[in-house]
């Protein structure tokens, strides 16, 4: 049987769970939203008491990927971001995410072939992406500099 793209189509769309596009969104908009007040909390908290904004940041940023590690190990990030759809991406904690999950998931394969090698699964193309985009900026900023 050859399966035509409107056929597949078809197939897609009575197999894919329907969507209510109309409380997901919100419900991103608003735990996406959540987690950056967090961090925004922690930074004022910390330079209140103060912190120099830097360290204030770091300590920020190192308590948001502990508590996304920490969420992702006892299978709650799972559950936010089940309601939370995109709004759980946030860069920082989505990222944590990522590279947590993959080391669950690899634990049962070892410590050097499993954890080790599989970790990097999802940290790996951000980073390797993330590098080439810098250097092609930089590369676009130095030749405008030049001309300006």
């Amino acid at each position: 049987m050859k399966i035509t793209p409107e056929l597949y189509k078809d197939m897609t769309e009575q197999s894919a769970p329907s969507s209510k596009s109309y409380v997901n969104i919100p419900l991103a908009f608003l735990i996406g939203g959540g987690i950056c007040l967090l961090g925004e909390v922690l930074l004022n908290l910390f330079e209140y008491f103060g912190m120099e904004a830097e360290t204030a940041g770091s300590w920020t940023s190192v308590i948001l990927v502990f508590l996304s590690a920490l969420f992702t190990g006892l299978g709650w990030y799972e559950k936010i971001a089940k309601h939370a759809g995109a709004g759980t991406l946030v860069p920082i904690t989505g990222f944590a995410n990522g590279v947590t999950s993959s080391a669950i998931e690899a634990c049962t394969e070892g410590w050097i072939l499993g954890v080790g090698s599989k970790i990097f699964t999802i940290a790996g193309p951000v980073i390797l992406y993330g590098t080439a985009a810098s250097v092609i900026y930089g590369i676009f900023l130095q030749i405008f500099k030049c001309f300006s």
